[in-house]
């Protein structure tokens, strides 16, 4: 006869003592693991007893319910309030309160909460770089360039591998297994995505009903890593329906990788680099529009494809542009879209009473000043979404400004502060005027028309 999950973890949690004697709530893979407040109220005799407990014992302070492979993750999900069928109606009410774009940007902000300290302090790491390299023009030792690289590349090269553990947690899948789906979105067998754009690679070629389909690895990228997140944990799921609880421990992981990764590389993945070459296409078309009209609309716009990372196509364009301009006439449209985030940032975190909620949001606008603006949009703007859009508008009226001045960078790699280095021959005064004019835009735009819900 099957266990039922909901009526097995109720009757565990009231023999535990209830919810409010529960300090620490943890399983392995066959085991519950608990650690509760007063140890008197658990009635051990009757959890050993009890219908769909296979045993119980005490060990090293925690309190082991023996529940069995498979049903012991079910009975986990119901004690930590995971239940479909209670998360379904939950989630059908909140749908009723917020739009569908509110809806997606709350769950990429969720997503990225988790990682926002590691993008945070890269994001300085990464900025005082390119001050002192691109800005100052120190040349680096090898080994200090590579201890550099280090620090400052990595956690933006592996991205996906963070950001598929904190998808499979948020949508309810074994965040390991998301770090290894991560790890396999970025692993050294295949051709890095860089490599074969500026072609120094070439990508595997895998033959498909009659087609060739191009697979290379997908260093920098968040949209498939936030899609491998969510398609892995409704395979886990759907898994687990049907596998037999014996050989959930086995199985279950096994076909998650593997659909996952078909899904992910084999299909995901060429379709990210068939967008990202219309998106290559549509960039140039837009700067080549006159009146500053491409600067607005780029400037406005590209925050939004800085969201799943689709920002990172525009590298290729900016170094064939200084390769055969010697200036770079991106930058100062990217750097209106930075200033506006900063701006509006920084006017949510003025209307914050909290000084812990000040120095958190402050901490998180301040390598926008260095040019990384994930922290500040992820973490304060993007969520509360009007912010976000009024950044937006700061970056499109900053970026028409640089478009119709028709100012550039002398090289590429850096914006906002340290890139003010990059226009001490030229366009200085201009570029200041984008910065300043975007960031203001923004801030007014969100301290008059955006009010932080109390």
């Amino acid at each position: 006869m099957a266990r039922d999950a909901k009526v097995v973890a109720e009757k565990v949690l009231a023999l535990l003592g209830g919810e409010s004697n529960i300090d620490q709530l943890n399983h392995c893979a066959t085991r519950l693991r608990v650690v509760v407040k007063d140890d008197s109220k658990v009635d051990a005799d009757a959890l050993g007893e009890t219908e769909g407990v296979h045993g119980y014992f005490l060990k090293n302070g925690q309190h082991q319910v023996i529940l069995g492979t498979g049903f012991v993750g079910k009975v986990f999900a119901v004690l930590k309030g995971e239940n479909i069928e209670t998360t379904s109606e939950t989630s059908n009410k909140n749908k009723e309160n917020v739009s569908t774009f509110q809806s997606v940007t709350r769950t990429f902000s969720d997503i990225f909460v988790a990682i926002i300290p590691a993008l945070v302090a890269t994001g300085l790491l990464m900025g005082l770089r390119g001050l002192i390299v691109n800005g100052f023009g120190v040349e680096l030792s090898p080994q200090l360039t590579t201890l550099s690289q280090v620090l400052t590349d990595t956690a933006f090269i592996f991205i996906p591998v963070l950001v598929t553990w904190s998808a499979m947690r948020v949508f309810g899948g074994n965040p390991v297994l998301g770090i290894v789906l991560g790890l396999m979105l970025v692993a050294p067998q295949l051709a890095n995505k860089w490599d074969v754009a500026f072609g120094n690679a070439e990508a595997m070629m895998i033959p498909f009903m009659g087609f060739e389909i191009m697979v290379t690895g997908l260093q920098s990228s968040i949209l498939p890593a936030v899609f491998m997140g969510w398609f892995a944990a409704m395979v886990e799921r759907t898994s687990r329906k049907y596998v037999p609880e014996v050989l959930d421990l086995i199985l279950t992981p096994f076909i998650t990788l593997l659909v996952s990764l078909i899904a992910g590389l084999v299909f995901v993945g060429p379709m990210l680099l068939g967008i990202e070459k219309l998106i290559t296409d549509v960039v140039v078309y837009f700067l080549q529009i006159p009146y500053g009209i491409g600067g607005l609309i780029y400037g406005g716009a590209i925050q939004f494809m800085a969201v799943t990372g689709m920002h990172h196509t525009i590298v290729p364009i900016t170094i064939a542009m200084v390769t055969e301009t010697g200036f770079d006439y991106i930058n100062p449209l990217g750097t209106a879209a930075i200033a506006g985030q900063f701006g509006a940032a920084m006017a949510v975190m003025m209307m914050q009473t909290s000084k812990v909620k000040k120095s958190g949001m402050f901490g998180a606008a301040l390598p926008a000043l260095f040019g990384i603006t994930e922290p500040a949009m992820f973490a304060i703007t993007l969520p509360r979404v009007k912010p976000f859009l009024y950044g937006c508008v700061g970056g499109a009226v900053g970026g028409c400004i640089g478009a119709i001045a028709g100012i550039g960078s002398a090289g590429t790699g850096a914006t906002m502060l340290p890139g003010i280095l990059l226009y001490l021959g030229g366009g200085l005064g201009m570029y200041l005027v984008v910065m300043v004019v975007a960031a203001l835009v923004a801030f007014l735009l969100t301290k008059l028309f955006y009010k932080e819900p109390k």
